[in-house]
């Protein structure tokens, strides 16, 4: 028998074999780590397939965008794009056509434009119909997203399955209480009588 055949063979006899001390809430429970354990290699399939994804559809938005310059029209609001994400400043930049627009550029979207005086040149990107948009994010910010995709679904099954096995072990303990008291209740006055 092979190393990877015994593994499987000792689950197999810990949920079907015939043990006489082994109870029925026993074999549930084995069932249900069983099943929490397939449950759990699923989402860590599906959470391979979301990273991916993530980092496809990255990749993909990203291409659509071109970079471009923009010259501003005046100055550059006097405040970090940290603090204030939404400050603008009016400018104009070449589209892909070759044409001009003119238009508002804000700290989210050209970052570059805080403290700038008028007349200064600032990277923009663009998406097809000419419109600034947010910069794409680098090939390592990319793999980054995907990655943290991937461990916040694993991460999520996981806390879920643990849940889902202590409301089930708690079910099978108060069975077996319930059983032990029982099994108790006939045996225990016949027990006490012989002492």
């Amino acid at each position: 028998m092979s190393s990877r055949a015994r593994p499987l063979a000792r689950l197999a006899r810990l949920l079907l074999g015939r043990n006489e001390l082994r109870r029925s809430s026993d074999r549930i429970e084995g069932c249900v780590v069983a099943v929490l354990l397939a449950a759990f290699l699923t989402a860590t399939v599906t959470a391979g397939i979301l990273a991916v994804r993530t980092y496809q559809s990255q990749r993909a938005a990203g291409a659509r965008l071109r970079p471009t310059v923009a010259v501003l029209s005046e100055p550059g609001p006097d405040v970090s794009a940290v603090l204030v994400p939404t400050a603008t400043t009016r400018a104009s930049w070449k589209l892909p056509d070759g044409n001009r627009r003119t238009g508002l550029l804000s700290t989210l979207t050209a970052p570059d434009i805080s403290y700038a005086p008028r007349g200064a040149s600032v990277p923009v990107w663009l998406d097809h119909s000419g419109r600034p948009l947010l910069a794409p994010p680098g090939p390592v910010d990319m793999v980054l997203n995907a990655v943290f995709v991937a461990v916040c679904v694993i991460a999520a099954a996981a806390v879920l399955l643990i849940i889902c096995y202590g409301v089930c072990r708690m079910i099978l303990e108060r069975h077996r209480l319930a059983q032990w008291e029982s099994a108790w209740a006939a045996i225990g006055p016949q027990w006490t009588r012989r002492q």
